[in-house]
């Protein structure tokens, strides 16, 4: 990888894509700029590149994505585009979603957790649960679907929307408590219709006690419907 992590940007809005650069390249990246699908895809072919950032038309439909995965398997491609595009990242393989428009500091935690967090292998069972009571970071949530590495919330939307880029989640009726990285969040709408966010993280480092009762409530828990695939899970 060299010195600067080389980005990829292929948004076909002059204004968002520069600013997109902008940002990254204050952030210490170095951004090249096309706003075709034949610019990007020559670029990807021409030099090595550390992240693809494409719109979700040029990454999905017009097959970025999968140009991006063949030229650098080691990190997903960044979608940037509307709800169906976090649709369609929750089941592609290696794709995180950024909603437009774009938050600086979402973009940035992404893209900074792309690179070098790189992303974690989900090696056990994914358990969709009926939106069963937590606490993020003091606030009332629901998990609605969990894994003895990682879990996915539903957060109401006028409770600060996104948790910050490590967080804690308390299941208060068993008494455990973990530390989570945030991977993805997007809009969504609940059951009764309501605006919420989800959000799906990984599980940070925590001490052995921790990760224990969390194993064991991962393992106490019914398995509600059968899981699918989200956009922290490795194929």
């Amino acid at each position: 990888m060299p010195q600067r992590p080389r980005i990829v940007i292929a948004l076909p809005d002059v204004a968002e894509s520069g600013a997109v650069a902008d940002w990254l390249t204050e952030e210490g990246f170095e951004c090249v700029r096309r706003p075709s699908v034949k610019g990007a895809a020559g670029e990807m072919q021409s030099r090595p590149f550390d992240l693809l950032i494409a719109d979700a038309t040029f990454a999905f439909g017009e097959g970025l994505h999968r140009m991006g995965r063949s030229r650098n398997p080691v990190t997903p491609t960044v979608v940037v585009g509307d709800a169906l595009a976090g649709e369609q990242c929750e089941t592609a393989s290696w794709a995180m979603y950024v909603a437009r428009p774009i938050d600086y500091a979402l973009l940035i935690c992404t893209v900074s957790m792309a690179i070098i967090d790189g992303r974690p292998i989900r090696r056990s069972e994914r358990k969709l649960v009926n939106r069963f009571a937590a606490i993020v970071n003091g606030m009332p949530a629901h998990i609605i679907d969990i894994s003895n590495e990682g879990v996915r919330l539903e957060l109401p939307r006028e409770r600060h929307a996104v948790p910050p880029p490590y967080f804690t989640v308390r299941v208060p009726l068993i008494g455990v408590g973990v530390t989570v990285q945030r991977m993805w969040a997007r809009p969504s709408r609940s059951h009764d219709r309501s605006e919420v966010t989800w959000c799906g993280g990984a599980l940070a480092e925590n001490p052995a006690r921790a990760e224990g009762g969390w194993r064991a409530f991962v393992d106490t828990l019914p398995n509600a419907g059968a899981p699918g695939a989200d956009s922290i899970r490795i194929q």
